[in-house]
């Protein structure tokens, strides 16, 4: 189509619609000239957007919102409209107020059709916001790569026109994952203590150890009962109770639970309800974004700054361990999406990614030509390059011909054992010999791929439900020395997330830091498209 075509096709749309409703009317001699009228308007206002076109099309223009009888589907809309903002979502996208108001305004049969298409729009644009998110994720930040599930437009007005029930079906728009509405809990709760003046006074000092006393002790005390994680208490001194809470608001704040309030915990207790609030709704967003996105009776969630990969089988936690993630850096971050694994390799090669071969190795080369010696380097054909009759400063990122790889063994890159779901960004998860990183409270070390702490022991995970002795099986290939590939009978499905708050088995939220800066850009997109934080009044 040519862009003369795409710019007349909604008035070539409303000629044709028109057209059609006046011969269909002609042929109706028992139809009333206004309904023709309602019709024909309503023809030409929904041809702008095809789903609503076709929608009105199959249903002979007859309206859903604008007569008496749609009184109970038009008050289920509106009611869902007025909570809009409950979810985290624009409210004003949808101009509820204004709707409402046209409906005192109608003057003619023209007026109530447009009316009816604009409801019928902003249905469209709330039901796809609240089912798949407000914002496009790859428009925010490149690393985003999940695909959204989207619902048919058409499919869901003409349900929701058929529904006996439209606030049960508008319900079932937003996802029904258990932790959106834990999530929604959360929001409440975070906008009541924000009501209510916050957590009180911020803790001075940037120490503060069992054994003290003082006024930044019972700021301390104060916080921590605000919060939630001490009960009410008029203590001065630094005790074991207060103790205790400080280790629980750590691990639910992915610090080491060692009691002690230094500067990193005192940072985050100073934090405010609505910094929280923050990234509870960004992870709000993130919920919608995987709507309709199958995680699987058995599945992998390796969430990325909480630096932890899990096996979850049927919502229970069989397995965990830490990880380590890619560094904060353009190319280098750890990238959020879907796939399904299919294999491991054990005792694998490593094939340096072209990325590093030329950024890293190569000018390590070009100054001394046996440097990484440990690493093979091969010519197109797979031929190894003899180092001392190679001349590496003849080349540049571009011209580099080789390919490099390290062998098999027990300082390889890789570890002893990677785990793979195919897909175009190179992304596995895998063993390493730098085991130190995972002593680490931040861990994002990695060139992208994620490092896991405990390898083996996810392998025999994964291998349990096809194996009679998984341990047994794994060991027998990795005693061979040799690269092999292990198939898994049924592919399990792995999802890179990136959740900063993320409700707790003990109904608290779990926070992290957002080692990447995406929360705060998708929390900046939100602000954009209309999504308000409350105004609390000083």
């Amino acid at each position: 189509m040519t862009l003369v075509e795409r710019r007349f096709r909604p008035a070539f749309l409303r000629t044709i619609a028109a057209s059609v409703l006046m011969a269909w009317g002609a042929a109706q001699p028992g139809l009333a000239e206004e309904s023709l009228a309602f019709r024909q308007a309503l023809a030409e206002a929904a041809a702008a957007t095809p789903a609503l076109a076709a929608f009105y099309g199959a249903r002979d223009y007859a309206p859903i919102w604008t007569t008496a009888a749609d009184a109970g589907r038009r008050g289920a809309f509106f009611a869902a409209l007025d909570r809009a903002g409950t979810q985290g979502l624009p409210a004003a996208r949808y101009d509820a107020e204004g709707l409402r108001a046209r409906f005192g305004t109608v003057a003619s049969e023209r007026q109530r059709a447009r009316l009816e298409a604009a409801v019928s729009a902003a249905f469209l644009t709330y039901a796809k916001d609240v089912g798949s998110g407000v914002v496009e994720p790859k428009r925010v930040d490149s690393g985003i790569v999940r695909e959204i599930v989207l619902r048919e437009p058409q499919a869901t007005i003409a349900g929701f026109a058929m529904s006996a029930t439209p606030a049960q079906y508008l319900a079932k728009l937003a996802p029904d994952a258990p932790q959106y509405a834990q999530l929604l809990k959360a929001k409440g709760d975070l906008e009541a203590a924000m009501a209510e003046g916050g957590w009180g006074p911020k803790i001075g000092g940037d120490r503060l150890a069992p054994g003290a006393s003082g006024a930044a002790v019972v700021a301390l005390r104060d916080r921590l009962i605000r919060m939630g994680y001490l009960g009410r208490t008029a203590t001065k001194d630094f005790d074991a109770t207060i103790q205790k809470a400080v280790q629980e608001f750590q691990r639910d704040n992915g610090l080491t639970p060692d009691g002690v309030a230094a500067e990193a915990t005192i940072t985050l207790l100073n934090l405010e309800p609505v910094d929280r609030l923050k990234s509870v709704l960004v992870a709000l967003e993130r919920i919608r974004w995987m709507n309709g996105t199958k995680l699987g009776e058995r599945h992998i969630w390796v969430n990325i700054p909480d630096f932890t990969a899990k096996i979850i089988d049927n919502g229970k936690v069989t397995f965990e361990t830490v990880t380590v993630v890619g560094m904060s850096q353009e190319d280098r971050r750890t990238p959020e999406f879907s796939d399904q694994m299919e294999y491991m390799v054990i005792n694998p090669t490593w094939n340096v990614p072209r990325s590093i071969t030329v950024k890293e190795y190569l000018p390590m080369l070009q100054k001394n030509r046996n440097a990484v010696s440990h690493l093979k380097i091969v010519d197109r054909r797979g031929r190894v390059v003899d180092r001392n009759a190679t001349d590496f400063t003849r080349y540049t990122a571009k011209s580099f011909p080789f390919s490099i790889s390290q062998p098999p063994s027990d300082d390889n890159a890789l570890g002893l054992v990677k785990f793979m779901f195919p897909n175009k960004w190179n992304i596995y998860l895998h063993d390493t010999p730098s085991k130190s990183l995972f002593e680490k409270e931040i861990r994002a070390f990695s060139h992208g791929c994620v490092r896991l702490g405990a390898p083996f022991e996810f392998a025999y995970t994964l291998l349990a439900p096809q194996s009679s002795d998984p341990v047994g099986e794994f060991r027998a290939h990795l005693e061979t020395k040799a690269e092999t590939s292990l198939r898994l009978e049924v592919p399990v499905p792995v999802h890179l997330v990136y959740f900063t708050a993320w409700p707790t088995a003990k109904g608290r939220i779990d926070y992290r830091r957002d080692v990447y800066g995406r929360d705060q850009r998708i929390f900046d997109a939100l602000q954009d498209a209309g999504v308000v934080l409350p105004v609390v009044q000083g």
